[in-house]
């Protein structure tokens, strides 16, 4: 019988070595560039559906409103716009700056009787709140008697 003293740093090299192979595989997912400075981000978007509208609700602290674009393009609401953040402290002893920049860009498919001529946006307090009326559709009865000549 063979006796071996057992190692524990082997079963930890092993455990190190699958994490680095999940952390790759992970780095190869992300789309942008490892060492870019400038950060995307994805803003909170709440979206709800009135009796004669569609609410975007989207969440922009900080972002002044000409720093957003509000389009359609193939049937699809566009949303986008850039973050310019810089935050500077200044003290006798002390400096500190601190800045974000990032784009986004969402997406929303409209439906069809969204009104795409009347819609509208409005900027409050970090929020945009776009709003897309819908079209009046006339409603047909579901039954209809019809009279014999």
């Amino acid at each position: 019988m063979l006796v071996t003293r057992y190692n524990p740093n082997v079963q930890m090299r092993e455990f190190r070595r699958g994490f680095d192979l999940l952390n790759s595989m992970l780095d190869e997912l992300n789309p942008r560039e490892q060492n870019s400075f400038a950060n995307d981000f994805s803003p909170a978007i709440n979206t709800r559906e009135g009796e004669y509208a569609y609410h975007v609700e989207v969440d922009l602290p900080g972002i002044k409103k000409e720093d957003i674009t509000i389009q359609i393009e193939d049937n699809k609401l566009v949303i986008s716009g850039e973050r310019k953040v810089k935050e500077e402290i200044k003290e006798e002893n002390y400096y500190k700056v601190e800045s974000s920049f990032g784009t986004f860009s969402r997406s929303f498919s409209l439906p069809d009787d969204a009104d795409i001529e009347n819609i509208h946006a409005e900027s409050k307090d970090g929020v945009l709140e776009v709003v897309v009326p819908k079209l009046e559709v006339q409603k047909v009865e579901k039954t209809k008697k019809i009279a014999i000549n």
